[in-house]
Parts: structure tokens; sequence; C-alpha cells
């Protein structure tokens, strides 16, 4: 049995748009096409395709996934095995509060009202989204703490672009770029500057459509959003480049832009972990950072060092990122490792 693409997307709650990228790349490839050259995917496709999102799900690069299925004979093994694990603590988590809700209905039922305590314990159990963030995390996370002033914040912000949507605004526009600094700038606090905090809310955002539901910020907003953040970044490298460099870097910029969010969060994590700069994992992260850096910078050395001058001396270009000072110079240290063998 053959799926096209939009089959393949419907049935398997992975956007079209997320098949052509990693068909693009090489991470997962039909292995038939119709005679119109629609894309076909067989059994051994989907697969992939299971163990690529299961990795995915795990917080593994996409960089990182295609080598790993590529050098490991017992993938698929390992993949159900981890998810099996990650089951089990929701399934624990589960139990708890179904173990909470009925304490409470006896309680009820017996004409006695639970203690304050065991409402705030309940509230909390059913607020933890599980199969993404901890309980000790969602205590970091502003993004989901009871605040009315920033839920009418968001839905402010979700309200104007779709407006600007909805009337054909271009992400090139300067009404889109503001928003969109606004827009990254809050996503940066209310993820309290954590990195692996923004991946894990855009795997959520991509894999449950519950959650879009319920902020209103669909696929085709977080699209628009980044197109016009990136404008932002855009503008200040145009100042720094030549008319053909500018061209290049234009034209691959989007390519793998949604690659960043989780190789950040690998270095912030290996920063925080003391991973020396010099210690081969910390060289493998440099060499995906280059990898990313160079698929918009080119291989030319000199735009490649225009870049860096940039953001040396433009300090708005890491708004918004989730790169601190403090990581930059992490980054810098395992590049530099890296260079030299």
């Amino acid at each position: 049995m053959l799926l096209k693409v939009g089959e393949l997307a419907r049935r398997s709650g992975i956007t079209v748009r997320a098949l052509h990228h990693y068909d693009s790349i090489g991470l997962l490839t039909p292995s038939a096409r119709s005679d119109a050259g629609y894309r076909l995917y067989n059994q051994s496709d989907i697969t992939r395709l299971h163990q690529i999102q299961a990795l995915r799900r795990m917080g593994v690069a996409l960089a990182e996934i295609g080598e790993l299925l590529a050098h490991s004979g017992s993938a698929l093994p390992t993949v159900i095995e981890q998810q099996i694990d990650m089951l089990n603590q929701q399934l624990a988590q589960i139990t708890a509060l179904r173990s909470r809700l009925q304490h409470m209905h006896t309680q009820l039922t017996l004409g006695n009202q639970p203690e304050l305590n065991d409402w705030l314990t309940t509230l909390e159990l059913m607020a933890m989204y599980d199969k993404y963030f901890t309980a000790d995390e969602l205590a970091q996370l502003p993004f989901y703490q009871a605040d009315e002033a920033r839920t009418k914040e968001w839905e402010e912000m979700v309200g104007n672009v779709q407006i600007l949507m909805e009337n054909g605004v271009n992400a090139e526009d300067p009404h889109a770029q503001a928003i969109a600094l606004r827009w990254m700038r809050t996503l940066e606090r209310d993820t309290a500057g954590n990195p692996a905090f923004l991946s894990r809310l855009n795997t959520m955002h991509a894999d449950e459509p519950s959650i879009r539901e319920q902020t209103g910020i669909s696929p085709a907003i977080t699209d628009y959003i980044t197109r016009a953040f990136a404008e932002t970044k855009l503008q200040i490298y145009q100042k720094y480049l030549s008319e053909t460099e500018y061209a290049y870097v234009r034209a691959h910029y989007f390519d793998r832009i949604y690659e960043w969010p989780v190789l950040i969060a690998q270095f912030q994590q290996a920063m925080k972990e003391g991973i020396p700069p010099e210690s081969a994992q910390a060289k493998q992260l440099a060499g995906q950072w280059l990898t990313l850096f160079r698929s918009y910078a080119g291989d030319n050395p000199t735009t490649q060092m225009k870049i860096r001058q940039a953001m040396e001396q433009e300090p708005t270009l890491i708004e918004g990122t989730w790169l601190t000072p403090p990581l930059l110079h992490y980054l810098r240290q395992c590049i530099t490792q890296l260079m030299q063998g």
C-alpha cells in the first residue's frame, strides 16, 4: 500500500510542509513517485517516519536524527523502548491524578469539603502537560502560569497578527516586523529565557491541535511571525553585506531556520552540564552550528566574517533568539576548539 503525501499527513498528524522539508533534507525520501510526480510512501517510509517523530519528541535535532538512523541498525527497537519508558511515566502521572480525583469524589460524596491543598494539587496535576513538561518545569514556565494580564497580551498579539494576515500584509512590512519583534521578545520572556522550553512548546503546538485551538496560534501564524522576525535580522545584515552577498543570504536564510531552537537548547544544556568546549560532544554541536550557519552564509570566509561582525556590533540581532552573552561565549569557545582540531 502506497500513501500520497496528503494522506500520510492526514493520518499521521504531520503537516505536508514538514514532510516536504524532511524530503528536501534527505531525512525521509518517499520510495516512489506516481506518474504525475506525486510523492508515494510505503510501509518502510512510514516506519522511518515513526522513528523520526519519536526522536523529535525526545528533543533530538533533525540533523542528528538522520545520522542516528543511518548508523544504528537497531534504531527502531531502541526508539520504541524509549517511547514505552515515556508512556510509563505518563501513566504514572495519570494514575496519580485518578487517585487524587477519586479521593476528592469520596470526600464530596460524604458531604466533606476537600481541603485547599487537595484542590491545588489536583489543579497542578491537571495542568501538567505531562508529555512535554514536568511539574517543576511548569512552575518555571510563565507562559502557562495563570496570569490574566499575560493572557490578554497574547490574545491581543494573536488578534493583531490575524488582522495583518487577513489584510494581506507582507511579512516584510514594518508593521509585521514590529509585532514579530514584540512577539519574540515576549515569547523569550514567557519561556523564562530557556530555549529547551521554546523547543518543546514548538513541538507541542505542532503535534497537539487542542493547544493550537486554545492559544489561537496556528501553523500559518507561526510561519508568518518567523518570517517577519527574520526580516528584522536581514535588514541589519544588509548594512554589512554587498548586494551579491545579501542576495545569497536572503535566498537561503529560511532554508533551515526551524532547526535553530533545538540546537540552541542543546548548547544551553551542554553549558549547564559543564561540558568542556574541547570535548567531542561540544565539538559535534559546534559542527552542527557551523553547518546551519553556512546554510545561509555560504562558504565565502569574507561573507562569514561580515555576518560575525554584525553579530558583535548589533546587540539587537540576539534579541528574541534565546542567545545570552554566556551562551555566545561558550558557543565561540566550542567553535574555536573545533577549528583547532
